[in-house]
Order: C-alpha cells, then sequence, then structure tokens
C-alpha cells in the first residue's frame, strides 16, 4: 500500500499521503489524473468512486499496519492475497491515468 501512494505521487508530480494526497490528486474541480474525460455521470462517479477506493485501501489496509510491529500483524494469508489482488487492480487503474 506504501507503494500505490508512492505511485500516485510519481504520476501526480504531488507530495503528501494517504487521504489528503487522494483527494488532491483524483477529487476537486480540476483533478490532477483523471481515469477518463468526466464528461458523463458515469465517468465522473467513476473517477470519485476510485479516490474512495483508495482512501479506503489506506484507511482500513495500511495505517492500521503501519503503527504495529511487523510480528504482530494480525493477518491470515487468505486476506493478504485479498490485498494484493486489491492493489494490482488500483495499479492497473492507475496505469491507464491521464494527468491534466
Amino acid at each position: 500500500t506504501k507503494g500505490v501512494a508512492e505511485r500516485i505521487r510519481q504520476l501526480s508530480g504531488l507530495s503528501g499521503d494517504g487521504a489528503d494526497l487522494v483527494n488532491k490528486v483524483f477529487t476537486g474541480r480540476e483533478p490532477v489524473l483523471t481515469l477518463g474525460p468526466l464528461i458523463t455521470d458515469s465517468e465522473k462517479s467513476e473517477q470519485k468512486d476510485f479516490a474512495n477506493l483508495l482512501i479506503g485501501l489506506f484507511g482500513a489496509v495500511r495505517n492500521p499496519l503501519a503503527h504495529a510491529p511487523k510480528t504482530n500483524w494480525p493477518m491470515s494469508e487468505l486476506d493478504a492475497l485479498d490485498i494484493l489482488t486489491l492493489v494490482s487492480l488500483i495499479h492497473r487503474k492507475l496505469d491507464g491515468t491521464h494527468k491534466k
């Protein structure tokens, strides 16, 4: 998940982390990175929902783990695989972003 934040910083040219970074890059009237042309309601909704997914990833996965020693991470193998799958999807979506 830390790699997702770094990738967003590299693509956008902005600094920051977590929800603040996501909001600066993907939301507002003129997002820095877009998933598409943001013309239709569906495109605008996808953009907003992708930002929410990223914020959820940071809040639900990265933050709890970042505040505990690695030896105390209570994560099953199945949860780890699901998180890696989600991170893979996010990276694929980031591959298709356009910088405004």
